[in-house]
């Protein structure tokens, strides 16, 4: 049975080695990123997430790792995400949020750091925001009027919406030329000082998700509403920055 690591690192030999012996000199560089460059990885609980930078000639051969990627996701291995440095290079005015966000925590495996010299512009970064916050404001009162009140489907709508917030409150500290801290509680908690938010309702809402905490109905859709009031706050403030 293939063994899930206890730390991301115990895998990077034996990855690099499986991409290597697939792409050789088309393999530039492996990245790690997301929880387990963060040092949140929790065995058992974590995917790993890595950037694999490769060559354009090798790119265009990318379905001859489709066996690892089943070997790999036995691991806990989640599928990596397969660029270019020309794509790189060309896409920080479309998806400068995600590339901030890797930028600011990751760590280098193998070749060479396609992330350190990224130089993000506010001007797309604080766009990507605005539009990011105003549409999971949509969906936020969408999915609240849909759950019919159901216990269920509102925990749900509530704990799923947590990870991009986190990609999103990062960016917000950045415009805000505010250091991003390193942990994911940290970020809602720093955001919600900066930008004047009700700290408690994003601690709870993280404690539903990392920490299994749970809420009676009435406290749950009083949550709901709250919640969905901090980020209809939010994204008038964003339209401003």
């Amino acid at each position: 049975m293939a063994k899930i690591p206890h730390q991301p690192e115990e895998i990077f030999a034996e990855f690099t080695a499986d991409l290597k012996s697939i792409f050789q000199d088309g393999l530039l560089s492996i990245i790690l990123f997301g929880s387990g460059a963060r040092g949140e990885y929790v065995r058992k609980k974590s995917d790993i997430n890595f950037l694999v930078i490769l060559s354009e000639e090798a790119i265009q051969t990318i379905g001859l790792a489709i066996p690892l990627v089943k070997k790999w996701r036995k691991r806990a291995v989640s599928l990596p995400l397969f660029l270019t440095p020309l794509y790189v290079k060309s896409s920080l005015d479309s998806f400068p949020m995600e590339f901030l966000e890797m930028k600011t925590h990751h760590r280098l495996v193998f070749g060479e750091d396609y992330l350190a010299p990224l130089e993000i512009k506010s001007e797309h970064l604080r766009l990507q925001c605005e539009r990011e916050v105003k549409g999971k404001l949509l969906h936020l009162r969408q999915g609240y009027l849909s759950s019919q009140g159901k216990s269920r489907i509102l925990r749900s709508l509530l704990i799923q919406s947590l990870p991009t917030f986190a990609t999103i409150f990062s960016a917000l500290l950045s415009l805000k030329g505010e250091p991003i801290p390193t942990k994911k509680l940290d970020i809602f908690l720093r955001t919600a000082e900066v930008f004047d938010l009700d700290t408690e309702v994003f601690r709870i809402i993280f404690q539903m998700r990392y920490e299994r905490r749970k809420l009676s109905k009435p406290k749950l859709q009083d949550l709901t509403n709250k919640y969905i009031e901090e980020i209809r706050k939010l994204s008038k403030m964003v339209d401003k920055l």
